[in-house]
């Protein structure tokens, strides 16, 4: 190339917009991933199930017979609230894993995320 000569700035720019545009489809096939993957997990010594996919969406929540038996309604309430937070917190872990190529690709072109 001859000295001083510069590219265009459509060209230049137009491989950053494809780039972009391919990382744009590859976040939105990360997260539609997500919804399909589950977390499950169980308190109270396995007599809660619950049942969260990578987007945060609750899919079961399941109760062993044996502790509705003898019934304590406020035990009950703590061990599926704790479940639930529990299966969240994993949920949130496994969307970090699957999304941080792309938030750290992202933070290092200086976007912030």
């Amino acid at each position: 190339m001859a000295k001083g000569y510069k590219q265009p700035q459509a060209k230049r720019g137009a491989g950053m917009m494809s780039q972009l545009a391919k990382l744009q489809e590859q976040m939105a096939q990360a997260q539609s991933d997500l919804a399909e993957e589950t977390v499950t997990e169980s308190v109270g010594g396995g007599v809660i199930s619950i049942t969260i996919t990578g987007d945060q969406q609750c899919r079961s929540i399941q109760i062993a017979p044996e502790i509705l038996e003898d019934v304590d309604v406020e035990m009950l309430q703590d061990l599926i609230t704790s479940g639930v937070n529990k299966a969240l917190e994993s949920s949130r872990a496994l969307a970090a894993e699957k999304m941080a190529p792309f938030t750290n690709m992202l933070g290092g072109l200086g976007l912030g995320i």
